[in-house]
């Protein structure tokens, strides 16, 4: 009895969802648990995966079609075989167009066709599509510069594409010079990526975002991390004793502190969290995304640590669930890794407060009277005014200064 393969149901924040890649061509033989399709939302890449073993005999809603949460996706005859001369797995699928053995190669029905009609080896034409994925026109491009004119040996097309620029993937490679072909490529914006340019306009049209700086001298910090980080290794099971941990726990104390700062404006309401759910900016290929560590206030340093790596590999490779990138009642931003001296980052509605960490430096500072060289960070508190004074960030930031320059106080809770 055949199977209906339908889109998991979306949580109410959002409305629909788009195919983003299908794994599998109809006719295709799938194992349980096999990867289908991927679902892009507004949020995080949801796959859906074979229920039964058998064949796909239907595709209901191809690549790029807009769904709807539950919506029929495919259909699925379980226990069945693909037929003689038919698309086979996904492995063979590859040999049958010339790929070498046991190198797989993600591509789209149309372009698998393309492929198998030409009779060319996939594993030479560049990907454009999510994950590397050969699409239609990257076939079509790939013959185009087959067609056209050789490329010169000391440029071979091998090494061409090692440097091609991932947006300019498919594209024919221009002769240098100045009369050189001035190439573009226009894509569709990821529904991501639209989302993501949504929500950062309206945070800056919808708020009254004002940013406040200071600076922390690290010292302290780098100095504890030094002395502790082995031992700190060895006793967390290989997690790794970095900043962060500490910059959430220290805003985790001063939002006690500053309960306005933890607070978010709905309507002509005010609400003020009891908890600390603090968001971590994290950047992956297809924009910035924000998980949410629960309940920060109540996890040791040592847990932070290992929920924000493991949330990073998950946002890397796409795994993210919707739940824990929802919610969220202040942000963590560390631009500082990407080199960032100094940046005013935006809110992250309806969150009225983000802090901006930015990258280590040593500058002559006075200490004691004395000018020493100290390592030190430029700190961003970009804030609702609407609900938050000048006088209120500031505080606040001074705070987390405060706790991060005597890491002690952290435990302490001073």
């Amino acid at each position: 009895m055949a199977i209906e393969i339908k889109a998991p149901a979306f949580p109410e924040s959002v409305a629909d969802g788009e195919v983003a890649a299908w794994h599998k061509a109809e006719g295709d033989s799938v194992t349980r648990d096999e990867l289908l399709v991927e679902i892009e939302t507004d949020k995080v890449v949801m796959e859906v995966v074979a229920p039964e073993s058998g064949v796909l005999k239907k595709i209901a809603a191809g690549e790029g079609q807009t769904i709807m949460s539950e919506a029929l996706l495919a259909v699925l005859e379980p226990g069945a075989v693909a037929a003689a001369g038919g698309n086979a797995p996904s492995s063979a699928d590859h040999n049958s167009t010339g790929t070498a053995a046991g190198v797989e190669v993600a591509m789209g029905p149309a372009a698998r066709a393309l492929v198998e009609e030409k009779g060319l080896d996939a594993t030479v034409i560049t990907g454009s599509g999510k994950g590397g994925r050969i699409t239609k026109e990257d076939v079509q491009a790939h013959l185009s510069r087959e067609e056209g004119p050789a490329a010169p040996l000391s440029t071979p097309a091998s090494a061409a594409r090692q440097v091609e620029p991932a947006a300019f993937k498919g594209l024919p490679s221009a002769p240098e010079g100045p009369s050189s072909e001035r190439v573009e490529k226009r894509v569709p914006m990821t529904r991501m990526r639209a989302r993501i340019a949504e929500r950062l306009l309206d945070a800056t049209q919808q708020t009254a975002m004002l940013t406040t700086f200071n600076e922390v001298n690290m010292a302290p910090l780098m100095a504890l991390r030094k002395q502790y980080q082995d031992q700190f290794e060895k006793t967390h099971n290989g997690t790794r004793l970095g900043f962060m941990g500490f910059f959430v726990k220290a805003c985790c104390e001063a939002l006690k502190r500053f309960p306005a700062v933890n607070a978010s404006i709905d309507g002509n309401d005010v609400v003020y969290h009891g908890y600390q759910d603090i968001g971590v900016a994290v950047s992956t290929d297809d924009g910035l995304v924000v998980p949410v560590l629960r309940d920060a206030d109540f996890m040791s340093i040592a847990d932070v640590e290992a929920a924000i790596r493991d949330l990073g590999l998950k946002a890397r490779d796409k795994k993210l669930t919707i739940e824990e990138m929802t919610g969220g009642t202040f942000t963590v931003s560390n631009g500082g890794v990407f080199g960032s001296l100094l940046s005013t980052p935006i809110l992250n509605p309806p969150q009225t407060g983000i802090l901006g960490m930015h990258a280590i430096q040593e500058r002559p500072v006075a200490v004691d009277g004395q000018v020493v060289i100290q390592p030190m960070m430029y700190l961003a508190l970009s804030y609702d005014h609407r609900l938050i004074d000048g006088k209120t960030a500031v505080q606040f930031l001074v705070a987390v200064k405060g706790l991060i320059e005597d890491p002690a106080r952290i435990l302490l809770q001073l």
